[in-house]
This record gives C-alpha cells, structure tokens and sequence, in this order.
C-alpha cells in the first residue's frame, strides 16, 4: 500500500516499528521495572508507589493467583478506577500469564453480568465501594448463576495509602460518605490478604509469546451487543512503541527532559487511558497522577496543582470542565508539553480556550478499543487545533471505503478501515461478529465515515452505524431500547444521540406507553437502576407512535433529526 502519508511526518518518526523485540507485555513492564526501580511510578491522594513497589506487589498478587490454580490464559476481570491498587492488579494478571479483563466500575449488575458470562472470568479483583453490585451480578440478574467466577479479592481505597491515612480514608468512605453498599461475597480475601498470602507463595514466569491474549477490552462495536476485544501481547506492544515514538517530536521540541508526568484522570478501564497512561507511563519511566474521581473538577485542579505537569491525555468534556474552572486558569502550565485529545471529537471552542489557559495545543488523535487504542494523531509538535484526528501513526494503513468495499478517492468520504499489528485479532468468541467488521485483506471496518485528504490527514464527518457517544463512551441504541422495552409501561422505544454541550452527544428516548399512567419520573428511576450513568437517557418524550419504515423498523434517524430541529 502506497503510505503516501509517511512524507509529512514528523522528523525522527519511524514509519513501522518492529513489536517483536518485546515478545510480550510483561517483558516490557519487567524491563521498566529494573530500569527505573526507584522513581515514583505512581501517586494517588497523596501517597505513592515506585516502580520497584509495583514490581514487588503485582509480583506478588500474581504468586496468590497462580495459587488458585488458575490456567495459562485464564480470565481475570479487574473492577476499580483509578487508584494505586489498579496498575499493580493489571500487572499481576499479566504476569500470572493470565488474560486481564477491564471492567467499568460504575457498571450496573447487569451489564457486569453479561461481562462475566461472556468473558468466562474465574477471578475478580473489584474495589469493595462495587462489591455489592458484583454480589448481584454473581447471583443472577437476568437468569440465576452461571458465572464461572471463583476466586474474589476485594480492596478498599486506603490499602496502599500508608498508616494512618489508610484507615482514615477508609472510615470516610465508609462511614461518613457511605460508599460502600452492604455486600457479602463468601470466600473472598481483602487485596491486603491476597498479598500477603502471595509473598509467602512461589511465583512462576510464565512463557509468553506475542500472540498470547493479553487483555479482553469490551466494547459494542459496531453493534450493541458487548463484546470483548481480543488484544494480543504482540498488539499491545505495537501501540505502545508507535505512541512512544509518536511523542517524542513533542517533548523534544521543548526539551523536556527527566521524568515525565502525566495526569491520569481518564479511566484505567477505558482503552484510551489504559495504553495513553497506564501502560506506555510505565513504558516510558513517567509518574502517572491518578485522579479517581475526574468528575470532581476542583478536587481534580487541587491534585493537578501539586506537580508541573508535562502530559494531559483527556476527552473533550474534561478539557472543557477544567478550561471553564478559573482555579485551573491559575496554574502553571510551563511544564505542559503535550495535551492528548480522543475518545470523542474536540469542539473547535475547547481547544482554543484550552491553548489560551495553557499555551499547550490540543493535538487530537483517534483509536478504538479494536484497535487497542491510538491508530491516528496530530504531529505532538503542532502549533495548532486541526479539525482533524491526524496522520496515520506507525505501522497503521488507512483506507477510505465506499459501501461495497472500494476504496474512494482522496477528498470523497468513506468508512475508515484500519489495518495493522495494533487491530484486535477478533471479537472474543464471536466468530459471526468478528466477520462483520474484518475485509479479507484484513482491514477493521470501524464505523466512522471519514474523509483522507491529500497530505493523509483524515477528518471523520460522521458515523455509519446508530451509535452515540458520550463524553468518548460508545453507547448503542439496541442496548437501550432492549432493557427500557422490559418494562411493563412501555409499548415501544427508541433511543438516539442528540448534542449535548457537555457531552459531546447525550441520549434521548422516545416511548410510546403501554400504561398510561407511566410517567417520565418512573423511567428515568429505572434507566438510573439499569444503565451507568453515560448510558443513561438525559431525555425522555412521549410519543403516541414512532416513525417506521415500510417494514415496521423503526426510524431514528427521523426521530433524530426531528429533534436536533426542535432544539435549533
């Protein structure tokens, strides 16, 4: 393929990088372990973890997880945001030579199930303020039991935090906030028990080779039923060394030398932060600052305010928030070399408020979970907001296809299809699926229509498929409209995306009611008992009937358009 693009990259930026001189993950986090054994790897409400202290726990929750006498290869989904505890349970089940499954947090029991069941994960390692939604999601929500789940380990905020604040900031969350449910999961060990009992327990190296699972990312895809990821070690490692190379333009252009720092306030579960901070931060030697609760923007600019920072990977709504907070305005932004926008476009007004705060550029780039991340970016030595999501990074080809496949021509838009060692090999166990989405010379069709132009930056103009994004969250209609259509009320629905200031997209229902007497209050309880909260419907209307097509299908995009009118 003519990689026409390769001329207007950055100088020093290699075309392809050889993933292979890692043969996994783990040899790769190990190396950085030794390399930088006694820097700050990590810092999270005010106390810290080096990279040697991440080395010693993971190695020795990986010791109690072989312990159990799990498989090569077994799942192991861990539930937590970001907090101290997070990075060493992702490295531990690496290391273990298992497969790590990352789980929202904030998932409801159902979507937990569904994730559970369609992973086959035999181990949890969940914070205890979601251990009661694990509790239910264990015991059966849309049918009885049924998830191979064994072995629990259950950690608590103030684990890693040191004495006395540990205890402190547990009897907080506890007691006083009342954040953690009442739960019973018989059998479990407190993640200070795991480690413990795993010191105490022998540890063997696995071998691993590049085409060993590394993570399940779930994602809908291109439809709404969720569906895992299957990220190979070997992918995992491409992007990481394609974002490392890709940086460097960036940090050498203001000589940043040192220790890098980077704020990590998007979720460790989601792709984007998983790679962007979690990994290539251990990667690269830099001190991640972990941020559990973003939403909490003054919380959020009081720890970013401790530390000159160097690296802000963030979505568009975070960008915005912070932008809009005069404490941030205050800060100093000297140190700031690299702001990383993706999830979900950046609105134009963002970034310009952002380089006016800052006097760093949003440099925004695009990636999926299929595609464990970044697969496109801006130069991190631009000047300037693009309007696009950049070049082509290394390794990656990139065609625009028409609906039976060809290829259009440069300025005419298509379907963006990816190819590369950083595509998921497939969907976990959904041959069927993984077909829809894979052209025989083995591209990954990824739903967003684009347009390419003739220096091979790509702009995306919309999406082919129903899906909604909100805040860099897929949310996916059928999803919404099979559990709002269980209740009893409803007769019909249908779920859209609609501008969301904030948000970038937020969802709105439309229903048609069987009981009368079903009002907006009722749903929006039960959306608030079904869905996580980007999932959940901002707005709710009435309808005597939808629009549908002659065949009786419903038509959203009439019901979007409709109100996207009504809202101009």
């Amino acid at each position: 393929m003519d990689r026409f693009w390769l001329k207007n990259y950055p100088a020093g930026v290699p075309a392809d990088i050889d993933p292979s001189i890692y043969p996994s993950v783990v040899d790769l986090i190990e190396e950085s372990f030794a390399r930088y054994r006694d820097a700050t790897a990590y810092v999270c409400m005010g106390a810290a973890l080096t990279f040697g202290q991440t080395d010693e726990l993971s190695k020795a929750l990986a010791a109690w997880l072989q312990s159990r006498g799990l498989q090569k290869g077994a799942r192991v989904a861990i539930m937590m945001p970001n907090v101290l505890q997070y990075p060493v349970a992702v490295a531990a089940v690496l290391r273990a030579g298992f497969i790590a499954v990352n789980v929202n947090p904030l998932y409801t029991a159902r979507e937990l199930e569904h994730q559970l069941k369609d992973s086959g994960a035999e181990a949890v390692i969940v914070l205890e303020n979601f251990a009661n939604t694990l509790q239910q999601a264990l015991a059966g929500v849309t049918e009885p039991g049924n998830t191979r789940v064994k072995h629990i380990v259950v950690g608590a905020m103030g684990d890693l935090l040191g004495f006395p604040k540990g205890l402190i900031v547990d009897f907080v969350v506890r007691h006083v906030k009342k954040m953690v449910p009442a739960f019973s999961l018989p059998g479990h060990l407190t993640f200070k028990q795991a480690i413990a009992a795993g010191r105490n327990a022998p540890f063997s190296k696995p071998a691993l080779g590049p085409n060993d699972v590394a993570v399940l990312q779930y994602t809908g895809g291109t439809t709404g039923v969720a569906k895992g990821a299957t990220l190979l070690h070997r992918t995992i490692v491409a992007n990481l060394l394609a974002s490392e190379a890709w940086m460097q333009p960036g940090l050498k252009r203001h000589q940043l030398t040192g220790q890098h720092v980077i704020v990590c306030a998007l979720p460790l579960y989601h792709v984007f932060a998983f790679i962007t901070c979690g990994l290539l931060g251990m990667r690269t030697g830099a001190l991640n600052i972990l941020i559990p609760n973003p939403r909490d923007i003054p919380g959020t600019v009081k720890e970013i305010a401790k530390y000159k920072i160097n690296i802000f990977p963030a979505v568009n709504t975070l960008f915005n928030a912070l932008a809009n907070n005069a404490d941030f305005a205050k800060l100093d932004f000297s140190g700031l070399v690299i702001s990383n926008g993706g999830g979900m476009a950046v609105q134009e007004a963002v970034a310009k408020k952002w380089l006016a705060i800052t006097g760093c550029p949003i440099v925004e780039g695009y990636g999926l979970s299929e595609t464990s991340a970044g697969v496109t970016c801006n130069p991190t030595d631009s000047d300037s907001y693009t309007g696009t999501i950049g070049l082509p990074m290394p390794n990656v080809e990139i065609k625009i296809l028409d609906d039976d496949g060809k290829e259009v021509p440069l300025g005419e838009a298509g379907e963006i299809a990816i190819k590369g060692p950083q595509v998921m090999r497939d969907y976990w166990q959904r041959p069927d699926e993984t077909a829809k989405v894979m052209t025989p010379d083995g591209f990954f069709k990824s739903g967003d229509i684009g347009i390419m132009d003739a220096r091979g930056y790509v702009k995306i103009v919309d999406r082919k498929k129903d899906m909604i994004v909100v805040s860099g969250f897929k949310v996916f209609p059928n999803e919404i409209e099979d559990v709002v259509a269980s209740h009893p009320g409803v007769l019909e629905c249908a779920a859209v995306g609609v501008p969301d200031a904030k948000s970038g997209e937020a969802v709105m229902l439309f229903v048609v009611k069987r009981d009368p007497k079903l009002t907006k209050e009722e749903l929006d309880a039960y959306c608030h008992k079904e869905f996580t909260a980007y999932k959940r419907p901002k707005y709710i209307e009435f309808r005597s009937e939808l629009p549908k097509t002659n065949v009786g299908k419903i038509l959203r995009r009439e019901l979007r358009d409709g109100a996207m009118k009504k809202a101009a």
